[in-house]
């Protein structure tokens, strides 16, 4: 396959993530939609060292770190979803008026 192809799936599977965080409500869906594009991320790495530098795998430890940085990340977060579950009874994002003064 060409560079193209997998740029477009990376594309659309980003657009997919950007258009879950912004429209949706509970705060899991948005969660899984921000893993959803550092999925598109990786993928757009792992394509471009494998198509452009078929010998390195420079692409490949930068998707490993990625998808160590992405597991940390979601452990952050639910871990923030779950104190906010508690203080609040809810996990839908409008609902959130911590940081109001």
């Amino acid at each position: 396959m060409e560079l193209s192809a997998y740029l477009l799936v990376s594309a659309l599977l980003f657009a997919i993530g950007v258009f879950g965080a912004v429209a949706r409500r509970n705060i899991i869906s948005v969660l899984m939609a921000v893993e959803l594009m550092f999925n598109a991320a990786n993928l757009n790495l792992v394509a471009a060292n494998r198509l452009l530098y078929p010998g390195a795998t420079v692409g490949q430890v930068m998707a490993i770190f990625s998808i160590t940085i992405a597991a940390a990340e979601a452990v952050v977060g639910l871990a923030l979803v779950l104190a906010i579950y508690r203080k609040f009874d809810n996990v839908f994002v409008e609902k959130f008026d911590l940081l109001k003064g």
